[in-house]
C-alpha cells in the first residue's frame, strides 16, 4: 500500500532564481498538502549524509558542492499516493526528457540542477522526512 507523505527539497538553484512560489503553487494547485516546511542551508557534512547513497558515484563531489552552494527549501507533503504522484508532479530528473508543465520541464536548468527532489519510495521518503525534521516533529511513523 502507498502512503500519503513524501518528501521534497527545493534546491538551491531553483532558491536563488526565486522559483519557491511557483514550485509550492504547483504543489498545491495539485491537490498536496504542505505538512511542514522550512529554508535552511546544508552543511558539507549534512549534504555528504543525506546524499551517502551516490558517494561512489562520479558526480558525487559536485552533488555536495551543489546542494551547499545555497539555502534549501525541506518540505514533507501529504497527499494518496503521495510518492507516485509528486514523482509524476516533477517529472524526469533530466529537464529535457521531462513532461511537459512538469516542475522539472518549467525551472530545471539541467540533469544537475534539476530545480527539486522528490522521495523516490515511500522507504525513502521516511529517511529524507526524519533526516530533515526533528523526533520531536516527526511526521513519518517508521
Amino acid at each position: 500500500m502507498s502512503g500519503k507523505l513524501t518528501f521534497t527539497m527545493i534546491k538551491p538553484g531553483a532558491v536563488e532564481k526565486e522559483y519557491i512560489g511557483p514550485i509550492l503553487k504547483m504543489i498545491n494547485e495539485n491537490g498536496f498538502h504542505i505538512v511542514a516546511m522550512k529554508l535552511l542551508q546544508l552543511t558539507i557534512p549534512d549534504a555528504k549524509a543525506f546524499y551517502e547513497v551516490h558517494k561512489e558515484r562520479p558526480f558525487y563531489n559536485s552533488l555536495v558542492e551543489s546542494m551547499t552552494s545555497g539555502p534549501i527549501v525541506a518540505a514533507i507533503l501529504e497527499k494518496e499516493n503521495a510518492v507516485e504522484a509528486y514523482r509524476k508532479l516533477i517529472g524526469a530528473t533530466d529537464p529535457s526528457k521531462a513532461e511537459e508543465g512538469t516542475i522539472r520541464k518549467l525551472y530545471a536548468d539541467s540533469i544537475e540542477a534539476n530545480a527539486v527532489h522528490g522521495s523516490d519510495s515511500d522507504e525513502n521518503a521516511i529517511i529524507e522526512g526524519n533526516f530533515f525534521f526533528s523526533t520531536s516533529d516527526k511526521f513519518f511513523k517508521g
